[in-house]
């Protein structure tokens, strides 16, 4: 019940960012002073909350849900990055769906969701070939296909050396 109430809290000061000045939380702040100028409304960054609400059922989402979540979370905030990064339209949504599910699956504390996530990014076909100014989420992408060649549980530490190279790697040269 309380993540309900959280994510109904967001999903309202989302949507007023629209049409009021934010409340002093540095999030809102953030997207009100960086997003919202790039023509990016505060009700298009609501609608990630579909994601989220999708996976507070009793048990472990199912396939729907899953693809739901990350349809509205990785895909939707890829495709804004993009825009932010300026290449609006890129094809960028698939590789941001992937990477909500693996970001799920490292996330989460049920086995059974986190192998269920798992399973769905490794259906999400994405090639790795990004345009210099979206090396940014090409970075996301490509640590989500290591994450993909594991087991659930068998995850690399955020942010360990291999990882910073990976990324590095990618921001330097593309691959």
């Amino acid at each position: 019940m309380v993540s309900r109430i959280r994510l109904a809290w967001w999903r309202e000061a989302l949507e007023k960012l629209d049409r009021e000045k934010p409340p002093p939380e540095p999030v809102l702040e953030a997207l009100a002073g960086h997003v919202l100028p790039a023509g990016i409304g505060g009700v298009e960054l609501a609608a990630m909350e579909e994601g989220w609400a999708g996976l507070l059922s009793e048990g472990p989402p199912d396939g729907e849900s899953l693809a739901a979540y990350a349809v509205a979370r990785g895909g939707a905030m890829f495709r804004h990055s993009a825009r932010l990064l300026g290449l609006p339209g890129h094809p960028v949504e698939a590789a941001g769906r992937r990477w909500a599910l693996i970001d799920l699956a490292r996330r989460s504390a049920d086995r059974a969701e986190a192998r269920a996530a798992l399973e769905a990014a490794r259906r999400i076909a994405v090639t790795d070939s990004w345009p210099a100014k979206l090396r940014p989420l090409g970075m996301l992408s490509v640590l989500t296909r290591r994450d993909i060649a594991r087991s659930a549980g068998t995850w690399e530490r955020q942010g360990s050396p291999a990882r910073m190279l990976i990324m590095l790697r990618h921001r330097l040269t593309g691959r």
